[in-house]
């Protein structure tokens, strides 16, 4: 077995993820979107350095699921048959480093107790199932003011006074050895943090650490990380801030978006390719944190494009649906109609429509409500009538093929067909929010997120749902429209104007739009300081949306998911046919990456737009005069494995959208730097702007075509030629696209 059998499969982001240098690059935070494979990195990278030769006993991986634990072993175990790396949820690792033999004594001295014994147990620890009214009683003896929980009991978060007070409570705990599952993670830590001997033992015994959900883990379990992992850089992490919705547990968002805070030298990597959603979902998704913190931000890609299923419901790439309804009776009535239709259309199960709600009140009005229309619901138990008996006594199932019915909270980690979102209202989603501002903000920062993952389910369908009326904690209620459904669109009336005045609007429109951030660049760069490369990346794709809106342009990209073949750490050369100055924020859009184009160096005298071209990475060359291709080259030699250029290789506009001539400079440049080159196809954007006629909306289609790898090309046909083999090749493929 060779890591290219590991690695087969991933994309650039992931392979990268799984190849980490820990002494190069230091602690590794990885952020996952919804449906990006980080299972499937996590358990490679586990499989990677077993084969790298790091002995599986010393490999520690955490996740907060037995079944999760389960999983990732299983998955593991394929390539390496019972190799002992510690998977485990954190009490279960909290467990058994109370029970494990440690040395006792001082340095030097020999001898090996149960850590629990250093901690004072006489028995050994058994969690069990707390009596809240009996912690109750006891706590109020005590006389405290100070509010304690029996999970807290054992935390070093009080005073020495409410400390002393604790004392005989916790000493209990200690000579019956019924503790919760909270008091094996403090006392774990404890002991960690008070005996150097025991903790040098424990931080010898796993030289690697990963940690599953980081966006879940809640102070206590941080520090445990923290004190196992030491001075070391040998923490793996995988997450996703988006989808940090346990708040309410005591899950600390902040542990994760402080990462490279609490790890100043540490590196991080976006796992943005979504392999369950189809783009137009996706697109709504990454609306939903349009506003977060720009070194936080992520923008998920349709990696599949055939969808996680493969029905042809997920070629249709549907756009989501907002449904408002007046009453209950009317919502239920559309949803049974939906889900039938579909699965009638498109020979799906049951099993792959879920309807999602916020609070389980309202799963259990929607289960009722299918049960009603004699719709099957995943869970119920029915009674099987056996052949020639009554249906008394026959046996009972429970059904597996019927519709999910989920909080959202229940649904997270997994996915559905078509999914019908319920009670897009405000104070049911987002819930309603209470104590001070801060407070509130910070409650509904979780429910946005929890609409995100609630949105992030769907994979081919999705129904936003709006009932305006609907009975609610015993009485008819009013509800206003949910401020994260998507705003309404408004009435497309075309504005009758003539062409000329509305390219004078359109081009002050957008030099405007350059004008303003050109002035507010020195504070934007304070502001944002070393993420203003990130920064200028999200808004260049905000000013490709804005010359659509403005153009008047609908924009539909084909194949997107051809994007996912791309290494971006590779040396990239995009190629596309050339209709129209509007092709450049086009192209942006399609690859939803900032690339630098090859242009003609008049264009460097139109106000402001010169300035944004510099700033993007764009090679001005006088074509009159010749001489392009040594700028280009000296362009591509500066800027090494990370050149990213587009070139148009017509070299020129078409006036009538037929492909014309190439020219063999790019295909050339490709061979030199070994690099990959994509193509793309446009088509009708030629009406945007040169050949507009009128002010109807334009219709633009791009088309993702497959990568060539010329690398690989040259390793297969040694007299491999940029002209004679590589321009022709991907010309044909242009035009048969066209």
């Amino acid at each position: 077995m060779d890591a290219e059998e590991i690695l087969k499969g991933l994309n650039s982001d992931q392979r990268a993820a799984v190849l980490h240098d820990h002494e190069k690059s230091a602690q590794l935070l990885i952020l996952a979107g919804a449906g990006s494979g980080k299972t499937s990195v996590l358990t490679k990278r586990i499989q990677y350095r077993i084969l790298c030769g790091v002995e599986p006993e010393k490999i520690l991986a955490l996740t907060f699921t037995a079944k999760a634990a389960a999983e990732m072993r299983e998955r593991v175990q394929k390539l390496f048959p019972n190799a002992g790396v510690r998977l485990c949820t954190f009490h279960s690792l909290a467990l058994y480093m109370l029970k494990c033999k440690v040395p006792c004594g001082g340095e030097g001295a020999g001898g090996e107790c149960p850590a629990y014994e250093i901690l004072g147990f006489k028995k050994i620890p058994s969690p069990t199932e707390s009596s809240e009214r009996e912690f109750s009683q006891a706590l109020s003896k005590l006389k405290l003011k100070a509010k304690i929980s029996r999970e807290n009991l054992f935390s070093d978060c009080y005073g020495a006074a409410v400390s002393t007070k604790l004392r005989p409570l916790r000493e209990t705990v200690l000579q019956t050895g019924q503790v919760v599952f909270e008091d094996l993670i403090y006392l774990a830590i404890h002991l960690l943090e008070t005996n150097e001997v025991a903790c040098n033992y424990f931080r010898e015994q796993w030289k690697e650490i990963l940690v599953d959900e980081y966006q879940d883990i809640n102070p206590s379990q941080y520090r445990l990380v923290k004190n196992l992992l030491g001075e070391r850089k040998q923490l793996f992490v995988v997450g996703d801030d988006d989808q940090a919705i346990y708040g309410f547990r005591g899950a600390d968002i902040g542990n994760i978006e402080r990462f490279c805070e609490d790890f100043k030298e540490s590196t991080l990597i976006r796992l943005e390719w979504n392999y369950r959603s189809v783009p137009n979902v996706l697109y709504l998704a990454n609306d939903i944190f349009r506003n977060k913190p720009v070194h936080l931000r992520k923008v998920l890609r349709a990696g599949n494009m055939n969808g996680s299923g493969g029905n042809p419901l997920y070629k249709e790439n549907r756009k989501p649906v907002v449904w408002v309804s007046d009453n209950p009776v009317e919502e239920i009535q559309k949803i049974v109609l939906s889900i039938k239709e579909l699965r009638e259309g498109y020979d799906l199960a049951w099993k792959n429509f879920a309807i999602l709600v916020r609070y389980n009140r309202q799963r259990l009005y929607y289960e009722q409500a299918l049960r009603d229309y004699n719709i099957p619901i995943v869970g119920d138990v029915v009674e099987m009538a056996e052949p020639g008996s009554s249906a008394e006594g026959s046996p009972e199932v429970t059904i597996e093929d019927g519709v999910h019915v989920e909080t959202v909270h229940a649904s997270k980690g997994l996915q559905y067909a078509v999914v019908y979102y319920a009670g897009l209202c405000e104070k049911l989603t987002p819930g309603q929010c209470t104590g001070s501002r801060k407070a509130r903000k910070k409650q509904l920062d979780e429910e946005r997120r929890l609409y995100y993952v609630g949105v992030t389910r769907a994979e081919a369908g999705l129904f936003l749902l709006y009932c305006k009326r609907r009975f609610w904690k015993g009485r008819l209620r009013r509800f206003r429209r949910s401020r994260f459904l998507p705003k309404e669109s408004k009435t497309n009336s075309v504005e009758f104007m003539p062409v000329i005045l509305f390219k004078v609007y359109v081009a002050v429109a957008v030099l405007s739009y350059m004008l303003f951030y050109i002035l507010a660049l020195p504070y934007l760069k304070l502001r944002y300081g070393k993420n203003f490369d990130a920064w200028l990346e999200h808004k260049i794709q905000d000013f490709s949306r804005f010359c659509m809106k403005v153009l008047r342009v609908d924009l539909t990209i084909e194949d997107q998911a051809q994007l996912g073949k791309v290494d971006w750490n590779r040396p990239v050369f995009v190629v596309g046919n050339h209709n129209s100055f509007a092709d450049i924020p086009i192209v942006f859009l399609t690859l939803q990456k900032t690339v630098g184009f090859v242009a003609k160096k008049s264009l460097g005298r139109i106000p402001f737009l010169n300035f944004w071209m510099y700033k993007i990475g764009c090679i001005l060359v006088n074509r009159e005069k010749g001489g392009a291709a040594k700028a280009v080259r000296k362009a591509i030699a500066e800027r090494g494995n990370a050149v990213r250029v587009f070139i148009f290789p017509e070299g020129t506009r078409s006036k009538t959208g037929a492909l014309g001539n190439f020219k063999s400079g790019v295909f050339r440049f490709a061979c030199e730097n070994n690099a990959l080159m994509l193509p793309l196809v446009i088509t009708g954007s030629g009406p945007v702007w040169e050949r507009r006629k009128d002010m109807a909306r334009c219709k633009v289609n791009v088309k993702v075509l497959s990568p060539i790898d010329v690398l690989e090309c040259r390793k297969e046909n040694e007299k491999f030629d940029p002209k004679v083999n590589l321009l022709p090749m991907v010309h044909k493929m242009m035009e048969d696209a066209l």
